[in-house]
């Protein structure tokens, strides 16, 4: 048993060894056959397609996409490379989507080479790759991107079709958005003669309210004795959230989202019942519902808790150091986290139910919701104090999600957006919905950001008197594939329907506590 573990431990310096030259696709050439057989054995690797591998995490279960779509965006790339070297680029319409900061997995990546064969190459968890047999654009129209050969922005623009506008509006309003002048998209134009693809062009800027742009490409191809039919391939106004001020593309997806997403919420939602009259009494409620809602928090967020762990965690009656094993120091101090986090969250509570705006609310203390989350690790030495120093300083990827978080980069620049967007908006069912959801597609921390949502979420409903509102454990899958649902379709319904349910059976048990006089709401399946 010890030779083998030499054996596998030598077989994982030997890949430790290629991840620090920052290889992400390993081919069969990079590894002895022996490494390899060891460390898929051992679940370190994974096979992609034949000769090619990522590097993935034993413990993850059978069947997880979570390896594979952290990986996609590198695997395709070093792939790409490996077949065709520096002749291929990606299609212009997905060109346009990277351009606007959205990296979700596609189902389907279409590649454009002059090497290609038409050839459909199949990809884990139902994902492909088709090369399609293509002339490239010029090197002026190109861009290498994190190692992707993209179209440059005002070439992918020009030469992706009118699908791009009806299937992805946002990625194509936030792409337009970007553009500085119009000589960048008049150059490309000119040279090719594109009279259609203008005319389409000058439709969609006057459709975003850019109108000085159009107006300037329409004249100047005018002038160089081109005629243009001027369409709008947008099938819905853009709404006027955009500024022609240079921003990051992700904070223009982030605005256009919010719009384009609040008028389904309001559609479901009841109107708010306003600020509750006594305070008191809705603390009271919540104060009874706090075992409940960390129950199932907690769990959703794959801890093992139960009523008596939170409880005594609550009381103090607990220590950490002397646990019996690391799960469940680990499970013992997320729950005190938990309780000091929802302690910090009731003072943003009370303050927002004396009538201060709760986007502005949350902004000011969300950070400290973060800090008492996570106190507890930095106390028993588990967590390094630079772990609480802010927004995450590295990528992160969801479990099982095809949705790709925003860059570090970007992290900074959405998170002001997002609560812009939460202080201007005047329905509070879709600053509670919108607010969670955005929280947790910009996954501003590199953990925690479930549980934070839900506080976003709920201290938003306070804010139009709806009731505290548990997502419980039970719905644990549809409620994360809503939120998938909303991050890669921009559907937002489902959620809305979900939360909307969840609201209605919180009313009703705050009817039936009521007519009893009873606070004490634990579920009896948090007593497990």
């Amino acid at each position: 048993m010890a030779h083998l573990s030499e054996k596998l431990a030598e077989s994982l310096q030997a890949l430790e060894a290629l991840q620090r030259t920052g290889t992400i696709a390993v081919r069969s050439a990079d590894l002895s056959r022996p490494h390899r057989e060891r460390l898929l054995r051992g679940g370190f690797l994974q096979e992609v397609i034949k000769g090619w591998y990522i590097p993935a995490r034993p413990d993850e279960p059978a069947g997880s996409s979570t390896a594979w779509y952290a990986s996609y965006w590198d695997f395709c790339a070093a792939y790409l490379n490996a077949r065709f070297g520096d002749a291929w680029c990606l299609s212009p319409e997905q060109s346009v989507r990277l351009h606007a900061g959205n990296r979700t997995v596609p189902r389907q990546l279409l590649v454009r080479t002059d090497k290609g064969g038409n050839k459909l190459t199949q990809l884990p968890h139902a994902t492909a790759l088709l090369d399609v047999r293509s002339s490239l654009p010029k090197p002026s129209e190109r861009i290498e991107r994190a190692g992707l050969r993209l179209y440059s922005l005002a070439a992918a623009l020009v030469f992706s079709g009118p699908g791009l506008y009806r299937q992805h509006p946002i990625d194509a309003q936030a792409a337009l958005a970007m553009l500085q002048d119009p000589s960048e998209l008049l150059h490309p134009l000119l040279e090719g003669g594109h009279t259609s693809i203008a005319g389409r062009l000058i439709g969609a800027l006057r459709n975003m309210g850019r109108t000085e742009m159009a107006e300037e490409i329409l004249s100047t191809l005018r002038t160089a004795g081109y005629q243009v039919r001027v369409q709008d391939p947008f099938e819905t106004p853009t709404p006027a959230v955009l500024t022609p001020q240079p921003v990051s593309p992700d904070v223009h997806r982030l605005r256009l989202m919010w719009q384009q997403m609040r008028q389904p919420v309001m559609a479901r939602f009841p109107d708010p019942p306003g600020l509750p009259t006594s305070a008191t009494g809705y603390l009271a409620e919540v104060d009874d519902l706090y075992v409940t809602d960390a129950y199932h928090s907690l769990s959703i967020e794959g801890y093992r808790v139960s009523a008596d762990l939170i409880e005594r965690v609550r009381r103090g009656d607990w220590n950490p150091q002397t646990d019996a094993d690391d799960r469940a120091q680990r499970d013992a101090l997320a729950a005190r986290g938990y309780w000091q986090a929802f302690q910090a969250l009731h003072g943003s509570l009370e303050r927002v139910l004396a009538g201060e705006t709760a986007g502005r609310v949350a902004e000011q203390d969300h950070r400290l919701w973060y800090r008492e989350l996570f106190a507890p690790g930095i106390t028993a030495g588990l967590l390094r104090p630079t772990d609480l120093a802010g927004y995450r300083n590295a990528q992160v990827y969801i479990r099982q999600s095809m949705h790709v978080p925003p860059p570090r980069e970007a992290v900074r620049d959405m998170m002001p957006a997002l609560f812009d967007c939460l202080t201007q908006e005047d329905h509070p069912a879709v600053r509670a919905v919108l607010g969670h959801f955005l929280f947790v597609y910009i996954h501003p921390y590199m953990d925690g950001n479930g549980r934070m949502g839900r506080f976003l979420m709920n201290l938003m409903l306070a804010s139009g008197g709806y009731p505290w509102t548990v997502v419980p454990v039970e719905q644990r899958h549809a409620y994360m594939g809503a939120l998938e649902q909303a991050s890669v379709e921009q559907d937002i319904v489902p959620l809305a329907d979900l939360l909307l349910s969840l609201i209605k059976g919180s009313k009703t048990k705050q009817a039936q506590r009521s007519e009893t006089g009873s606070h004490r709401d634990v579920d009896a399946s948090s007593r497990r």
